[in-house]
């Protein structure tokens, strides 16, 4: 199944200081791609990869679940371990509490987390139909670009797969379990006004992690994908300072290097 033009996984070659970009649920890396190609032009090396099953339709997520998706990014996350010097991850959403997974399980191979609206629980009725629903009706309506921004549009499916939802919501009760793990500086950025995911996560999560190097900034301009939205700039350089205050290579790496995306290889910068 051919991806969605847009869609395609990213990665750039740069310095020896690498960022891993975790997209959210029924998402696609173009969610993330503006802020990928922010910190590839300060030369950093980047992974944006494709979760399974996202992408292409939402009847092929039916066919995954959280294992698969965290098993790309595990995967991601090893390869730049052996590339780079010191490694962060960054997640919008579901894309979030995956990286805060990674973090839970690679403890002081990961040097930092940023996450931006992270989701940390399925609310409301949903919640609890989810079991028997996903057995009788196999999807419902989307979540896809909830943006305050005019003309902001996510690439993603239309469609929720009630089963993928399903897996989402054990995910997220396994990963409230493992947050105490969580010991690595973090910077939470929220959106107050967020018709996704309620606040009451990001206060959960802020509550439960063992880090004690931890910024909460608030993003009062933007609903769920900010990384798309009025305050995508300020995500954009409040984390490349989160960056170059736990990294002492950020700043000083070139930006020319090597993009890798899903239609080809290009030079870029």
């Amino acid at each position: 199944m051919p991806v969605l033009p847009g869609a395609e996984p990213y990665r750039h070659e740069g310095g020896e200081v690498g960022v891993l970009l975790c997209h959210g649920f029924t998402g696609s890396p173009q969610s993330l791609r503006p802020w990928a190609e922010y910190l590839t032009e300060r030369g950093l090396t980047v992974s944006l990869p494709l979760l399974p099953g996202h992408g292409t339709r939402w009847e092929d997520m039916q066919l995954t679940g959280w294992q698969d998706w965290y098993a790309e990014l595990d995967r991601e996350l090893r390869a730049l371990l052996e590339r780079c010097t010191q490694v962060f991850v960054f997640g919008l959403s579901m894309g979030a509490a995956l990286a805060m997974r990674l973090a839970a399980k690679h403890g002081d191979e990961i040097s930092g987390l940023v996450v931006v609206n992270p989701a940390n629980k399925v609310h409301g009725a949903a919640a609890y139909a989810l079991p028997v629903l996903r057995h009788l009706v196999p999807s419902v309506k989307g979540i896809i670009s909830d943006i305050a921004k005019e003309g902001g549009a996510e690439i993603g499916y239309s469609r929720v797969p009630l089963h993928a939802a399903h897996s989402m919501r054990n995910l997220y009760a396994l990963v409230d379990g493992e947050l105490p793990q969580v010991t690595q500086p973090m910077l939470l950025l929220h959106s107050p006004q967020d018709h996704v995911v309620p606040p009451a996560d990001s206060a959960r999560i802020l509550s439960r992690v063992s880090s004690t190097d931890v910024t909460e900034i608030l993003l009062e301009q933007s609903y769920h994908v900010a990384t798309l939205d009025h305050d995508a700039d300020r995500i954009f350089e409040e984390s490349y300072a989160f960056l170059g205050r736990l990294a002492p290579a950020v700043g000083k790496q070139s930006g020319v290097g090597h993009v890798d995306q899903q239609e080809g290889t290009a030079t870029g910068g």
